[in-house]
Formats: structure tokens, sequence, C-alpha cells
């Protein structure tokens, strides 16, 4: 079976294609800024982006119309549960309109509809930021006003605990984990039975990251939004964009920070320190939802790269149970995978 995946970012859009589990070619096309500013509307970047798309595969020399099976990045969709899912005009008509939110992950589908339309094929997505599984008492925040919301990095965090699962002889459905997707956002997500029961919300919730504030003190976040010091846009843009270690660093690239605090800088190790004692704190605070009754706890994500970051998490953590360590998001991977199970039977595909 040869699958391609599509994963449009806000400048660039990942391109691969695997024929089974084997890795054909992978390309990420870079977006110049001066060729996106002219299409501000997600709508109007369909047809450059689906013609670099069609580029880049006639540059690696492949035809589309080789292809099986489509499968694009989910974007900002409804609430839904786990799963690889048709791409149909419902689907689409969310992803067109922007209802859940605009992103260029919307996209995804948009194009592998188009490619999978012209040579008659299926397309699908897989995972999505929107999937919810929350149990009821995990949505009730204890404002009446506000229900927590589930927006987790599913995609990358479900593909993880198959591999985990499979490596200590279970299958998903069989097991529980923690896992710790740590990135430019971090999702910490109790997973009972293969489905996300609860989990912080990325965006707005639990540990801090190396550009998002996470959970703030919510007395002094009020006061701050009173204070007349700052807009509601350029408040929002501080706890997504300009929070967390870059708030007090000035940089998101933990290498360096890393380099200050191994130089000496002491703030900087206060910083790397106050983010993994967070983390930890998330971890533990998860591994009580689960009762914990663990088959493991999963650190992932672009963080897990570092060895020293990972290291001293697992010194908070070990005595809740097994560590295991798989960096990396291997998102592409992880679509040309769901749609695999899907085409050999494995899943069925689900409606949206």
């Amino acid at each position: 079976m040869k699958i391609s995946a599509i994963n449009p970012g806000s400048t660039s859009t990942k391109l691969a294609v695997y024929e089974d589990e084997k890795l054909l070619f992978e390309d990420t096309i870079r977006h110049a800024d001066a060729e996106i500013i002219k299409l501000p509307e997600l709508a109007d970047q369909l047809q450059y982006r689906f013609e670099s798309i069609m580029e880049a595969l006639r540059l690696k020399g492949f035809k589309p119309s080789e292809l099986d099976a489509v499968v694009g990045r989910g974007g900002m969709l409804k609430p839904m549960d786990s799963g690889t899912y048709i791409v149909d005009e419902n689907l689409l008509n969310d992803a067109r309109s922007g209802k859940y939110g605009n992103h260029a992950s919307n996209l995804g589908s948009i194009i592998a509809a188009e490619i999978a339309g012209t040579h008659q094929i299926p397309a699908y997505i897989v995972d999505p930021v929107c999937v919810d599984e929350l149990i009821d008492e995990a949505r009730i925040s204890g404002l009446a006003d506000i229900e927590r919301k589930s927006h987790v990095h599913a995609l990358n965090i479900k593909a993880v605990s198959r591999k985990i699962a499979a490596g200590i002889g279970k299958d998903l459905d069989d097991t529980s984990f923690v896992v710790a997707h740590l990135g430019g956002g971090i999702s910490v997500a109790a997973l009972q039975n293969g489905r996300i029961i609860d989990v912080n919300n990325a965006e707005n919730e639990g540990p801090f990251s190396p550009e998002r504030a996470g959970g703030l003190p919510a007395k002094q976040l009020v006061q701050l939004c009173f204070s007349g010091k700052y807009t509601e846009k350029e408040l929002l843009l501080m706890m997504t964009k300009q929070g967390g270690v870059y708030s007090y660093l000035g940089t998101k690239n933990l290498i360096e920070a890393e380099n200050l605090a191994a130089e000496g800088d002491s703030k900087a190790g206060l910083i790397l320190k106050a983010m993994v004692h967070q983390i930890g704190k998330e971890i533990g605070a998860m591994a009580t939802v689960l009762e914990g009754k663990i088959d493991g706890i999963i650190l992932t994500g672009g963080i897990a790269h570092s060895d020293m970051i990972a290291n001293m998490i697992q010194e908070k953590i070990s005595f809740l149970g097994k560590v295991f360590v798989l960096p990396g998001e291997a998102e592409m991977e992880s679509l040309a995978a769901g749609a695999l199970r899907v085409m050999k039977g494995q899943e069925e595909a689900k409606i949206y």
C-alpha cells in the first residue's frame, strides 16, 4: 500500500510517501514569507500549497496515480474520539469554515481530499488535536462558567503508546500509561485502556514550556488582565508564544538554555529546574487519575531529545513506574500508520 502523508504548518508543508511501513521519501516544503503574506486566508493558500506538493512529488519522480490513499493532518475540528477518520463533506466543511479554529493544519484534510478525488482513492485524517476522550469528572474546572477542554498532542501520544504497548507484549486497549509530550507545548495525558481520560490543555494549563506559560495563579492573572498594562491580544500572545522559558531567558531554544546553565548562569539553571519540577508534578497528578495502576510513563516530543531534561524528570518520577523515553514526534509515520491500519482491516475507519 502506497500512502502519502501531508502535514501543513504555518510556513511549511511536510510531505511523505510510505509503502506499508517503509518510508520511500520525506520532504519539507518551505514557503517563503513573501508568498504566505500574499495569501492571508487559509482558503487562498490551498492552490499554492497543492501545486507545491505536486511539484515536490514530480521532482522525486513519484506519480500521484501510484497512491492507494492520502492522509492529512486533521486540524481544528469538533471534539471527537481517537482514530482514523474518512475525509467526507461534513469534515471538509468544518475544516474550510474554521468553525473550531483557523490553523494551517486545517488544510491537511482539504489537500488530501483534492488529491484523493482526482485519483479515486480514500482520504483520511488521524488523531487530530481535538481528540476528546475525557471522563466527565475531568471536564469540571471549579467554576461553573468554564468547562475544561481536551486539546492534546493526540497523534504522537497515541503512536508512542502503541509502540510501548507492543514492546511489552500488550494491545494498546489493555494498557494504562502516563504520557508526557514535551515540545513547544506540553501535554501530560492519562491513558486508560488506550483512551486519553484526562490531560492538561497544553495552551493554558499544566507545566510551562519553552514558549507557553502553562497554568498561572488565577487571581494574579485576573489582576494583570485588568491592570491596563496589556491588551487581550497581547496577553494571549504572551501566554501562548512568549511565555515559559522565553519569558524568563529570552530564548525558546532549550539547547541555548542548557548551555547557559552549564556555563554557570544560575537563572537559567533555576528556570530549567522549575520546568522539570512542574512536569514532574503533572505526571504525578495523572498517575493518581489512574490510581497508580500504570504500565509505565512515556516521555516523548522534541524536548525528550535532551538527555539532561529527560534524566532530571526521571529522577523525580521513576518511583511511579518504569519510564520509557521516545524522543521526537514522528508525525508523518503516525499519520501513514493510522491510514494503513484501516486499509489492512486492523481498524475500522470512523465517520466525522
